[in-house]
């Protein structure tokens, strides 16, 4: 990561090609994301509930404990390691420090959010459809957000923005 931090990535070709190929991959990541949740549900509170809670006129069974665990198991982990990666990027953009703040607390809160509102939904009370609608929203659009301001970040010719802060005591 020395490379971010001196600006160097511009003049790396083989560092762009790697975090140009990152940031495709997690754009189609990103689309699959959208793709398998409009699979599932929309964005009303009756289609967060049906997927959750089931729906008899369907023929629909609620999730299981068992396969929302699984489920959880995978993203936890997966996401965990998308987050820290991509905002890492983020972080050597020439961004103020409160973009920065948001760039690394939006994208974190709402992937816990999304995950943890399915399971409020399905075991706590079916009116969480409503966070796990918002919670998705947020999670795509931060997402999008970090992904275009580390490509910003590539293509623009100012230096790096990573600083460390001292204290002085």
């Amino acid at each position: 990561m020395r490379f971010t931090v001196t600006g160097e990535q511009r003049k790396n070709d083989f560092l762009r090609t790697v975090i140009l190929l990152f940031l495709g991959y997690i754009l189609l990541h990103w689309v699959s994301n959208g793709a398998m949740y409009f699979l599932n549900m929309t964005l009303t509170y009756d289609s967060v509930v049906h997927y959750y809670l089931g729906n008899p006129d369907e023929f629909s069974k609620p999730r299981s404990y068992e396969g929302m665990l699984e489920v959880a198991h995978f993203h936890l982990f997966a996401m965990g390691i998308l987050l820290i990666t991509l905002v890492h990027l983020m972080l050597f953009a020439p961004l103020s420090d409160r973009a920065k703040q948001m760039g690394i607390w939006l994208p974190f809160l709402f992937a816990v959010g999304n995950e943890g509102a399915g399971w409020l939904v399905r075991f706590a009370a079916p009116e969480f459809a409503y966070l796990k609608i918002v919670t998705f929203l947020g999670l795509e659009l931060s997402l999008l957000w970090v992904m275009g301001v580390t490509m910003w970040s590539l293509a623009t010719n100012r230096r790096g923005g990573y600083r460390v802060r001292t204290t002085s005591g």
